[in-house]
């Protein structure tokens, strides 16, 4: 059976904007690929507030590219990786720009295939924070300056997938986070995410394992 690992922040773990809880597995992006994907093995690995080109204060689970060779290490047989990262970098504490995401993203992109050059890179860009997040319990991590950062290197992310031969797919042509917190999915997105990702899932040739 094929594995797909989605590797992501909280909007992969399933943060629900109203509560601050988790969505049930059946209701969150990852989980529900794996109903509509039966031919596939999905693994969920999001994690609240993860980082993904800077160093998380919070610790090495948070910091999403320290930690993903440290996970790769027991998890090798990896077919498709899909990295949902950068949301969190654009907070006041980092100093995002489009030089930290290119080392960011080919550190990332080197860790998995020096894992597995076979493993296939679907590239998941940051969700376009809306201005509601300036109002929510999120107006402490991120501000105006925050905002202007997140949409303006959204680019960035298709340029390095094209330069490394990976999959893009652009999550902000179909979702749009809840007018609650301006950072997070609903349930509804979270369902129609899963759907347009799964049919293009099934688009990717994925190489024959080497046993």
């Amino acid at each position: 059976m094929k594995k797909i690992l989605c590797y992501g922040d909280s909007n992969t773990f399933g943060f629900i904007p109203k509560t601050c809880g988790r969505y049930e597995k059946s209701e969150r992006w990852s989980g529900i690929l794996s109903e509509l994907l039966p031919d596939y093995q999905v693994v969920e690995e999001g994690m609240n507030n993860r980082t993904g080109f800077f160093t998380n204060p919070e610790g090495l689970k948070q910091s999403g590219g320290d930690y993903l060779s440290v996970y790769l290490q027991n998890h090798k047989d990896i077919d498709i990786c899909i990295l949902s990262l950068g949301t969190n970098d654009s907070q006041i504490f980092y100093n995002l720009d489009e030089e930290s995401i290119r080392k960011g993203l080919q550190r990332l992109i080197d860790t998995i295939h020096e894992t597995n050059l076979r493993t296939e890179v679907v590239i998941l860009p940051p969700v376009r924070i809306m201005p509601y997040i300036l109002n929510s319990g999120f107006s402490m991590m991120f501000d105006k300056e925050s905002i202007k950062r997140n949409h303006n290197t959204l680019s960035v992310f298709e340029q390095v997938a094209k330069e490394n031969g990976c999959e893009f797919f652009d999550v902000n042509e179909i979702v749009t986070p809840s007018e609650v917190d301006g950072l997070h999915y609903t349930k509804e997105s979270h369902k129609l995410l899963a759907q347009y990702l799964a049919e293009f899932v099934k688009t990717i040739s994925v190489l024959p394992r080497i046993l």
